[in-house]
């Protein structure tokens, strides 16, 4: 198979939605007793193609929050979609993360689990059927959804790396 490519994107011109995935109280034993911290989950997204997703700790929730914000927004990727699904089926891996994406019928909704439906819904999938397998940590999650995002390749992206025009690669 040829190299991916990960289309970057800036945040100058889009106006993006944030979704808080998941966050988490940790604890720090010390001399003095506990000292708790709270880091964050954060996907966000143009619902048109473009997603992100960050990881955010500090002393405060909402802090946490906002540096998340912060770090995906300097991770957007651009995906392709097909009239409002994803362009074929794709499997992900992240670490014990593993996801599958199929594409399906208008009508169908986002059928997939908490922290793979943020993901998709801030991507702007409105039809997809997904499944997560192994591990259920949304960090793992996330990034093998993102992932399976970034491996997804429409049919002129298809054409141009095989040099052959589109007919070519829809009838042989």
């Amino acid at each position: 198979m040829s190299t991916i490519n990960i289309k970057r994107v800036k945040t100058s011109e889009i106006e993006l939605k944030d979704r808080l995935v998941s966050i988490q109280r940790v604890a720090k034993v010390t001399k003095g007793g506990r000292t708790f911290s709270f880091s964050a989950i954060v996907v966000v997204g143009d619902e048109n193609g473009i997603v992100g997703y960050g990881l955010g700790k500090a002393k405060e929730v909402t802090e946490a929050i906002a540096k998340g914000i912060d770090d995906a927004k300097k991770n957007l990727v651009k995906v392709p979609l097909l009239n409002g699904t994803v362009p074929h089926e794709q499997i992900g891996k992240f670490s014990g993360g593993f996801v599958l994406i199929k594409p399906a019928a208008v009508g169908t909704g986002v059928i997939a689990g908490g922290a793979m439906r943020a993901v998709l819904e801030s991507a702007g999938v409105h039809n997809v059927l997904a499944k997560s397998k192994g591990s259920s940590n949304p960090h793992n999650v996330v990034k093998a959804t993102v992932d399976a995002l970034t491996k997804m390749r429409d049919a002129y992206t298809v054409a141009q790396q095989r040099g052959v025009d589109l007919n070519k690669v829809f009838n042989g």
